[in-house]
């Protein structure tokens, strides 16, 4: 008894002198530590007082501990201890520690200067500017609030470089730190390796920091395990509650969450899959809001956001400036040849797939071919010593161009993989390029194809597998076909499954089997599924179905992405008569095709039950073929009944075709009945087409009675379309009368269309009287119809009735009319109301209505106000409008239409630009294609090249394709290599590039002479 009073108060005595030393430390009064820890100052001074009789709370003293900044569960073993507490045993932790004790530069916030006035040798220098929150802010307090009531949530940050997703994680989670939660950047040995090995082991209250996320989730080898992992990490009530915070790129979010093709591999699944309603954007510049709140921080004395407002002002990038990046980008301009030689070649192996950690050996070899002729022949032997240390020097934000890295060393057992970003061992000095200099060399440098020095460089230097695979598609994909053909075998050499499965292919190819057999061999002895593939198929082709059935297996097991080996053996079994068996490999690769064909298969021998069982399976995932191939099956032996059940189940799938079909075959058998039956049924489903059909087949064996019958009652139903073709019909007959009669059928259920196609068609046969009469016609059943939904007080009809009064000139009866839908909330009528302002000169009261529509988000608002602060000579403020009614490209497109048409074709490229700003091309190549049109190629010519600079590589396409029209195939040789060296060909140009270069073209862009 006497030893465990003993231990309790030296563990309490311990308790009180650690507080005591660290409230020296941080020069706090006891006072300010309250009211910073939010405790009352006689429990903080009892917590400090020595000699004190009881322990402090664990609260008190986990409070304390945060704002002193001391690892808490230290303090709380040393506070149970002095408590007597033995009821609690210590338990694993997890990984990670209280977020109180971590940095916020540990975790790679971009740190943004230095501290004013703080000179102490080795002190830390770095501080933060205070903090603006912004909108994705509240989202994200909004899963921290979660989190802390026992939910556990994720949330990924998407936004470019330097942006400050980084900051606002790191904000985001300070709640959490008073509340005892811990944090675990995994990040060693490689974060993607840490991730797998760790996650497990993540304890509830733990913030788990996957800072550039695309290092975990997009690793080639761990990713989708990682996502998977994370996933029931989420998804297991027992594990929680826990707090995923990630970031990424945009270009690495579009990757994972894009769908794959049907024919191609899906890398990503888990990944989409784990992202899905889980990211928030972060945008590029502060709003409006945003500054106004740094502006009244910098006024209270933050001298960091005084002084980058000076420059961000305007473009609100106040993040990129607080992290360096205007200096990085000076620096970059303005520094030497060589110097500018080795940050070009970096930034072409980023952007071409090499990782991260560059040779230094690489870039020196590689710069060669960037420096002029004139500046080669100025360096000095030390060029290169000198240029990374120029590089290396750091800008405002501590931040380097280039700077020389160490990765932590690799303590992985002997034999393991390297992780896909780890420099291979003895690859001397490497170096790391600055994350906004990547991202800028992957806009400015886009349609660049990397030197002769920078592949010779690659192929001498770089030995990582993944590195030289990537560069093998690069080299490809620009038509570089030499250099890719060395790099691919050069790949396979360092054992890269996936280059030894291209060559063996090529071998393949070839005629030369054994090779590529052999080729597949190692690739499959390295585990590559898709080489245990093409190994089974080549057994099974050559009779050895019990050696193809192995290799299938083995890839399945191993992992084959696409479930090509499940399939294969599936195929296998059922050919062998096994049906059991194959309908279990089928089940076991999720496969709705196998399942879809072995529903008929069971069909047509004649075991219902089971094709029935075989098709609802292939139906719930997706696969609707299996349904209608029941039907048929059903249909063709006379079971019509459980033809029409299986029909209406694909319908309610998603597929009527199936009962639109059936509904021809009973009209076709004379059942006129059944027809319409189904044909009703497909339409209640998906739209008018089945009967359609009917009335169509009815028409067509000279039933016009019972065609026009059904046409009228689906007329009723709101579905016209069978009159429109009885009437053209009729009218095709030249019986215009009858044609005339349907027509106006059609027109009293809404539909004048019929009656303007009649008038197009007298046209056609040279009646231009009748056709005149049947316009006139039309245009009034179709006022009529307006005002009549007009006076019942439909606010389009209004709105449709004042612009016809305004073309007209009725000024005053349109703005009447436009005021009544106004008070319909119609915003589209204040635009109306806008421009007859506008027109009456009333500018004050037009901007007004202009800006009460943009306010609702009307784009035709956004536009015309941005009009009018064009012609009153605001040119900043009017593209800030048109910008914002870029979220409507089709608005944009129409205009700059009609912008073309009239002529104001500076106007018309400007509202493309502003389209392309927010990320749609299309209208720079309508623009083009107009001006073709018009014969006018060398205007068409600029938006086509704007739209490449934006990088729609469709428009280096089209002025290939538009050069060769003209005969001058010159100029389309060159944007055909233009677009090649961009990476990015279309059909034209791949096709061009295949004829005019069968050999490749050098990396200068010159024809490669023939080669073996």
């Amino acid at each position: 008894m006497h030893d465990e009073q003993t231990q309790r108060e030296v563990a309490l005595t311990e308790l009180c002198r650690r507080l005591t030393d660290a409230l020296a430390r941080s020069r706090l009064t006891k006072t300010q530590l309250a009211g910073q820890a939010g405790l009352g100052r006689t429990t903080v001074h009892e917590a400090l007082q020595p000699g004190a009789r009881a322990a402090p709370s664990a609260e008190t003293v986990a409070a304390l501990a945060r704002v002193l900044r001391l690892p808490d569960s230290e303090l709380l073993e040393l506070r149970r201890t002095a408590a007597g507490d033995t009821s609690r045993p210590r338990t694993d932790p997890g990984p990670g520690r209280p977020i109180s004790q971590w940095n916020p530069y540990d975790l790679e916030v971009h740190p943004a200067g230095p501290a004013p006035g703080v000179r102490t040798p080795g002190a830390d220098e770095r501080i933060l500017p205070g903090y603006v929150a912004r909108d994705h802010d509240r989202v994200l307090a909004d899963a921290v609030c979660n989190a802390a009531q026992g939910h556990s949530r994720m949330v990924v940050l998407v936004g470019t470089s330097s942006t400050g997703k980084t900051r606002s994680c790191w904000e985001a989670v300070q709640p959490l730190a008073g509340q005892g939660w811990r944090l675990w950047h995994p990040f060693e040995p490689t974060q993607a390796r840490a991730a797998l090995d760790g996650l497990h082991r993540v304890q509830p209250r733990t913030v788990v920091w996957l800072n550039e996320a695309q290092h975990y989730l997009g690793d080639p080898r761990s990713g989708e395990e990682i996502a998977a992992t994370v996933h029931g990490l989420l998804t297991r009530p027992e594990r929680g509650p826990v707090l995923i915070l990630g970031t990424l790129w945009p270009e690495y979010a579009n990757q994972y969450t894009a769908l794959p093709s049907t024919s191609g591999p899906d890398p990503h699944s888990r990944v989409r899959e784990l992202l899905a309603r889980r990211t928030i954007t972060v945008p590029d510049t502060f709003n409006q809001q945003a500054l106004r709140t740094a502006a009244t921080l910098a006024q209270a004395g933050d001298r960091l956001l005084a002084d980058t407002l000076t420059r961000a002002h305007t473009d609100g990038r106040v993040t990129q400036d607080l992290a360096g990046a205007p200096e990085l980008l000076r620096r970059y301009e303005h520094s030497t040849p060589a110097a500018q030689a080795l940050l070009e070649a970096a930034m072409d192996a980023r952007r071409l797939g090499v990782n991260l950690f560059l040779p230094q050996a690489f870039l020196t070899d590689a710069a060669i071919d960037y420096v002029s002729d004139q500046d080669f022949d100025q360096l000095t032997e030390d060029w290169a010593e000198a240029a990374f240390a120029d590089l290396a020097r750091p800008v405002h934000g501590k931040q380097a161009l280039v700077r020389r890295t160490a990765p932590r060393p690799q303590r992985r057992p002997p034999g393991s993989p390297a992780p896909a970003d780890a420099p291979a061992p003895g690859a001397g000095p490497v170096f790391r390029l600055a994350d906004y200099l990547e991202e800028h060399g992957r806009n400015i440098r886009r349609h660049l194809c990397p030197p002769a020095s920078f592949w010779h460089a690659a192929h001498t230097h770089l030995t990582h597998p993944d590195d030289l695979d990537n560069l093998t598609r690069a080299a490809e994909a620009r038509h570089r076909l030499q250099w890719a053909h060395h790099l691919r075998h050069r790949a396979a050499d360092a054992g890269s499954s996936h280059a030894l499965v291209r060559v063996a292919r090529m071998r393949e190819v070839a005629g030369d089997r054994e090779g590529a057999e052999g080729l597949y061999r190692a690739a499959s002895d390295a585990g590559d599924p898709t080489a245990m593939v093409q190994l089974a198929r080549m057994r099974e082709e050559a009779g050895d179905l019990e050696g193809a059935e192995g290799l299938y297996r083995a890839a399945s097991d191993v992992g084959d992405p696409n479930a090509f080996a499940l399939d294969a053996l599936a195929r296998i079994r059922e050919r062998a008569g096994d049906l059991e068996g194959a309908e279990r490999l089928a089940t076991q690769a999720d496969d709705t095709r196998e399942l879809g064909s072995l529903a008929p298969m069971r069909g047509t021998a004649g075991e219902r039950e089971d094709a029935e069982r075989f098709a609802q399976q292939a139906a719930d995932t997706g696969d609707i073929q299996a349904l209608a191939g029941i039907a048929w099956i059903r249909w063709k032996a006379g079971d019509w009944d459980g033809a029409e059940r299986f029909a209406r189940r694909a319908a309610q799938a998603g597929d009527p075709r199936v009962l639109e079909g059936l509904a021809g075959l009973r009209e076709k058998a004379g059942d006129q009945e059944g027809a319409e039956r189904l044909a009703w049924q497909a339409a209640d489903t998906h739209g008018p087409d089945a009967l359609d059909h009917v009335v169509y087949v009815r028409g067509e064996a000279g039933d016009w009675e019972g065609a026009e019958r059904l046409a009228r009652q689906a007329a009723d139903a709101g579905h016209t379309s069978g009159l429109d073709f009885l009437a053209r019909r009729r009218g095709e007959a030249e019986l215009w009368e009858e044609a005339e009669r349907l027509a106006h059928v059609a027109a009293d259920a809404g539909d004048t269309r019929t009656l303007a196609l009649l008038a197009q068609m007298r046209e056609e046969a040279g009646d231009r009287e009748e056709a005149q009469r049947l316009y006139h016609v039309a245009a009034d059943a179709d006022a009529t119809a307006i005002a009549e939904a007009a006076e019942a007080g439909d606010p389009h009809a209004l709105v449709m009735l004042a612009e016809a009064r305004k073309a007209t000139g009725d000024w005053e009866e349109a703005e009447r009319l436009a005021r009544q839908a106004a008070d319909a909330s119609d915003t589209h009528a204040l635009v109306i109301l806008a421009e007859i302002r506008k027109e009456a000169g009333d500018r004050e009261e037009a901007e007004r209505l202009y800006r009460a529509a943009a306010d609702t988000g009307n784009t035709n608002a956004r536009v015309g106000l941005a009009e009018m602060r064009e012609e009153a000579g605001d040119r900043e403020g009017a593209e800030g409008l048109y910008r914002a009614a870029a979220a409507d490209p089709d608005v944009l497109d129409n205009l700059a239409r009609m912008r073309e048409e009239s002529g104001d074709r500076e106007s018309a490229e400007r509202l493309a630009r502003a389209a392309a700003d927010a990320g749609f091309t299309h209208t720079l190549l309508t623009l083009a294609l107009m001006r073709e049109e018009d014969g006018n190629r060398e205007e068409a010519e600029r938006p086509y090249l704007i739209a490449a600079d934006y990088g729609d590589y469709l428009a280096l396409d089209l002025l290939g394709q538009m050069r060769e029209k003209t005969g001058n195939r010159e100029e389309a040789k060159r944007f055909a290599r233009q677009a090649a060296n961009t990476g990015n060909t279309q059909g034209w140009t791949q096709q061009r590039l295949n004829n005019w270069w069968p050999y490749g073209l050098d990396p200068d862009g010159t024809p490669t002479p023939p080669w073996q």
